[in-house]
């Protein structure tokens, strides 16, 4: 399987010339989509969830799964939507997929918490969301959220600890300048150097094989 990562909270992942994208929001460039078989959409957030990127990459075939309320946001976009939930487990573009987590971090109090799911992907690849959910299976690799307004980096360190990947590459890191994307840099170095793990930071572009 080959990962590539995209802008702040995207992938995309490669097999079998089959395509996956999960979460392109409005911050990711193109062309993500490009030959895209199947998305898979954590929560509503935009920076999750581009509809109108979404509807203009929309063929024939091309299937979404996520949770309700995204797929309400859906509800006009040429594309089919599968509803999924906590437990899950379902078969996308050859990708196996299992579903864990039913809701977004807690935010600004007075922001409402909306739902959240997170995917693993060929028992090998777990991507959480905006969400620390602790999918209490083996993670080879770890999508780790890196910055976000709801974390703070004890959190993330204590996630890592928790999940014990064998690898950890950084994701929701967009909001950070250069100066921020070398503090995380610096901290996953650390842990990966305490948990004698693979953890860092991908840049936009760079692609791994799995």
């Amino acid at each position: 399987m080959k990962l590539t990562k995209y802008g702040h909270a995207c992938v995309r992942l490669e097999k079998d010339g089959k395509v996956l994208v999960v979460d392109p929001g409005t911050f990711t460039a193109d062309p993500v989509l490009d030959g895209a078989d199947a998305v898979l959409v954590t929560h509503e957030h935009a920076d999750h969830l581009d509809i109108d990127r979404l509807a203009a990459a929309a063929s024939p075939g091309l299937e979404v799964w996520t949770c309700e309320s995204v797929a309400a946001e859906l509800s006009d976009v040429p594309v089919r939507v599968q509803v999924v939930e906590h437990e899950d487990e379902f078969q996308a573009a050859g990708f196996s997929i299992k579903v864990f987590g039913e809701w977004h971090a807690k935010n600004h109090p007075d922001m409402r918490v909306v739902s959240n799911v997170g995917f693993l992907v060929d028992d090998e690849v777990f991507y959480p969301g905006d969400a620390l959910t602790v999918p209490g299976v083996e993670v080879p690799t770890l999508l780790v959220p890196t910055n976000a307004p709801w974390m703070k980096l004890s959190e993330m360190v204590d996630y890592l600890r928790t999940v014990r990947p064998a690898r950890a590459f950084s994701t929701h890191d967009g909001l950070l300048n250069d100066f921020g994307l070398g503090l995380v840099d610096n901290y996953l170095r650390l842990e990966s150097d305490v948990q004698k793990a693979d953890m860092r930071r991908l840049k936009v572009g760079e692609s791994v094989t799995l």
